[in-house]
């Protein structure tokens, strides 16, 4: 064999072995990709059965409670709009229904997520009469959730407008923002779910801004 020959066989013997290595790496890097995307997948299944089961029976209380109060206070707050004579009044109605809206679907979203039951829209028309069916709630002390108006405020507040309206809107919403604290509390104290207690950090630094808010046009500040 002429030495052209044997150089030109060398050459073809490495390009082959080269192939082959290239080859070999690439099966390693896509068992590896594999394996990372399965590991991932794992550890998002793990962090779902985590978030389900970071959570005690203080945080469902709190949701359940708090929809259909901040229900009732998007309801209350709805009325300002054809009703209150003053701007401020108007403002501050927009504010709650802006800032509680969003709190009512995150606090679903937790209920469906932890296999609870969601209370109703009509569970925010009064106090005790329409909250007896909610779980852990009981008609036999005829109490009913802090700061909850009954239907028959709410009906009242419905045939107020201008000043009139602005007064009595004031005054309900100071008892109904004192009852949201008051539960928000509970649920900073006693809570267990993260994204939970943050949210009732927020109602309790917004609804006592909110009141001393009222608490002056009321001209009581």
């Amino acid at each position: 064999m002429s030495a052209t020959s044997r150089n030109l066989t060398r050459r073809l013997a490495l390009v082959a072995t080269a192939a082959t290595a290239s080859l070999v790496l690439a099966a390693c890097g896509g068992g590896s990709d594999s394996g990372s995307a399965g590991s991932g997948n794992g550890s998002a299944s793990s962090s779902s059965s985590n978030a389900a089961a970071a959570h005690n029976a203080q945080d469902v209380s709190f949701a359940q409670g708090m929809i259909p109060h901040h229900q009732q206070a998007v309801q209350m707050a709805g009325l300002a709009a054809d009703r209150a004579s003053s701007a401020q009044v108007k403002d501050l109605a927009a504010r709650i229904e802006k800032a509680q809206d969003p709190e009512i679907n995150t606090m679903t979203d937790w209920l469906k997520f932890w296999g609870k039951d969601v209370p109703s829209s009509d569970s925010s028309m009064g106090s005790m009469g329409s909250m007896g069916s909610m779980p852990g709630m009981s008609q036999s002390d005829g109490s009913s959730m802090p700061g909850m108006m009954s239907s028959s405020h709410l009906t009242e507040l419905k045939t107020m407008s201008g000043k009139e309206f602005d007064t009595m809107f004031l005054t309900m919403m100071v008892e109904h923002h004192k009852g949201a604290v008051e539960m928000a509390s509970e649920e900073k104290g006693k809570g267990e779910y993260g994204p939970a207690t943050s949210m009732a950090d927020g109602i309790i630094a917004t609804q006592n801004a909110e009141i001393s808010e009222m608490n002056k046009m009321l001209g009581k500040g």
